[in-house]
């Protein structure tokens, strides 16, 4: 039950992302001109996926710091959180010192109107502002993390949304603000989330023994084993980037209507992804403990029990799609032509999850790990057959898109299965 007590609050985490997009949007949508809910779409658009690519900073940081607790170093805890939010906060600063090329470049590839693009150049121009505390709390919510602590992440995110809907409403419907006001509610939202965090870390701190080493914080060598992790897991970031944006891109490719229904679908892989994220960051966590004592029975009954609540998981999820597909697509669009489109392609959703289960639940061992490489290539391994089957089945219109999209994660599966029984069940002669 270890996993389950790990994996809920951010199960319920994950639930709580879509509200805050949701008040973006009706808050600005009730604004007199279309165009600024069309700016901010763009602009929170860009920001997912910058943000997105920077994820890499959570995941490092929970599979080392989960290593160092195994191993009951609290000096190695303590330094890992240094480190972790040394580069945070120096990414972010980058950020901000090239926000002008970035955000330039990331509007190009959205290719939105003229006037939608102008509001959405001044939201980010706002919102890259808090880019450090962003990535700053990326490391904080890792190292807790790592420490078997998941309610801190129900606990900052609770706080980011509720601070952030509270100003939405202030600067928008009080003070008569536009999309700034909406850029400017997240960037104070993010610093609040910071300086609780902050709170959250010192008082953990207390409670830890070690010391923080000089060396460690501002020599670069001591940055190689976080810096190997980051750079792999930003590199895989980037290839699960690319396969997204290539299957939105196929997908506009044949009309507005298929899009749309696409988007739709696309929203009950996140609505799956929701449940096994949960439970890939708890086994991250006891499984970067259990790998750090070398101890592989633990190590065995962790990967049993994750598997256990992904794929109950996976098969609620497929059965809700087989029986109740038809009702979830018609309470996300009331647009029949959107409806009868997406419904053609609902059985690939209901295969979906029972294929990117095993993704999910690997991806959680191997950043526990921190076996990062292996994750790198399992995503472009995947490329290699997501690219040639869409090319070969561009005749069957967007069936042969799904084909593809559901090859690249059985592919991806695939890989990542053979890597763990290879480096870890056929080794260690670990028993399921």
């Amino acid at each position: 039950m270890r996993i389950w007590a790990l994996a809920w609050p951010i199960i319920l985490s994950n639930i709580t992302v879509p509200l805050l997009g949701l008040v973006d949007t009706a808050v600005v949508g009730h604004l007199p001109d279309s165009r600024y809910l069309a700016g901010v779409t763009l602009g929170a658009t860009l920001f997912s996926f910058l943000y997105w690519g920077f994820g890499f900073l959570r995941m490092g940081t929970t599979g080392l710091v989960a290593q160092a607790m195994g191993r009951e170093s609290d000096t190695d805890v303590r330094n890992l959180l240094g480190q972790s939010l040394i580069m945070a906060l120096v990414i972010g600063s980058l950020l901000i010192v090239f926000a002008s090329p970035l955000i330039t470049l990331g509007l190009w590839l959205l290719d939105g109107s003229e006037v939608a693009t102008d509001l959405a150049r001044e939201y980010a121009h706002i919102r890259l502002w808090s880019a450090p505390a962003v990535l700053a709390n990326y490391a904080i919510l890792g190292w807790f993390l790592g420490q078997q602590n998941s309610r801190v992440t129900l606990m900052i995110l609770l706080l980011t949304n509720s601070v952030n809907i509270v100003l939405d409403l202030w600067f928008v419907v009080g003070l008569g603000m536009t999309s700034n006001g909406v850029a400017w509610a997240s960037v104070i939202a993010d610093y609040s989330a910071l300086a609780f965090g902050s709170y959250l870390v010192l008082r953990q701190l207390t409670r830890l023994e070690g010391h923080f080493l000089r060396e460690r914080l501002l020599a670069l060598a001591a940055y190689t084993a976080l810096f190997n992790v980051n750079a792999n897991l930003f590199v895989r970031t980037l290839g699960l980037l690319f396969a997204m944006a290539f299957f939105t891109a196929q997908g506009a490719r044949q009309g507005d209507t298929v899009l749309a229904a696409n988007a739709v679908l696309l929203q009950f892989i996140m609505l799956t992804s929701y449940a096994l994220d949960g439970f890939a960051h708890a086994a991250e966590s006891l499984i970067g403990r259990a790998y750090g004592r070398q101890d592989w029975q633990e190590f065995a009954a962790t990967v049993r029990a994750a598997a256990r609540f992904s794929l109950w998981t996976a098969g609620a999820a497929a059965l809700l799609f087989a029986l109740g597909g038809n009702a979830l697509i018609a309470l996300l669009t009331g647009l029949e032509e959107v409806r009868a489109t997406a419904a053609q392609y609902l059985p690939w959703m209901v295969v979906m999850p029972l294929i990117a289960v095993w993704s999910y639940l690997l991806d959680g061992v191997f950043i526990g790990t921190t076996a990062v490489r292996e994750m790198r290539n399992s995503i472009f391994i995947g490329l290699a057959a997501y690219l040639p089957i869409w090319w070969l089945t561009q005749g069957l219109g967007n069936h042969g898109l799904w084909l593809a999209f559901m090859l690249f994660t059985l592919v991806r599966s695939a890989v990542l299965i053979a890597y763990y029984y290879f480096h870890y069940h056929r080794p260690y002669r670990l028993n399921h």
